[in-house]
């Protein structure tokens, strides 16, 4: 097996991806932040002391997408052309779910900026909630789906690793 982020001498270097053609890449990634009801529902009535979380988060996650390259050493810096954060409240399981969509037309896809623009927007949401909240849990961080380049497009499966297959790694 060859590693492509390894240079001839055995040192990490950014993969050349000039050959490589354009095409419209979309990547969809989530987070999920758990909490307690109370905090759930004073996020959603917006009663949170530092102000307006999901607004923030927002912003944050956009952020976030827009600076994947100067955060992930081997991303290449990339021309968004689209960034979106929704989300999703759970009252039963007391969660927020964050999803992202990121766009680009280009190279090499978005998948990194999807997944940093929702652990950016939950980590906004940790650190606004935190003072009375401070054992909320960040999970369920990944990709969702991505569409482009040399792959197409896939989407996750309900669990790509099936305990079976954990078993004989």
């Amino acid at each position: 097996m060859s590693f492509t982020h390894i240079n001839q001498q055995g040192y990490a270097h950014m993969v050349d991806v000039s050959t490589k053609t354009d095409s419209n890449r979309v990547a969809r990634a989530q987070a999920v932040v758990h909490m307690k009801p109370e905090t759930l529902q004073a996020i959603r009535a917006g009663a949170v002391k530092k102000g307006d979380v999901l607004a923030v988060a927002q912003v944050a996650g956009v952020m976030g997408a827009k600076q994947t390259a100067s955060l992930i050493p081997m991303c290449h810096p990339l021309m968004l052309t689209g960034v979106d954060i929704d989300f999703e409240f759970d009252d039963n399981k007391s969660t927020l779910t964050i999803f992202s969509v990121v766009k680009t037309t280009g190279k090499t896809g978005v998948e990194m900026e999807a997944i940093t623009a929702v652990t950016t927007a939950a980590l906004t949401v940790y650190d606004m909630c935190k003072a009375v909240d401070r054992w909320m849990e960040i999970s369920g961080i990944q990709l969702l789906e991505k569409a482009g380049g040399k792959s197409g497009h896939v989407q996750r499966v309900l669990d790509p690793y099936p305990q079976d297959d954990r078993d004989q790694q």
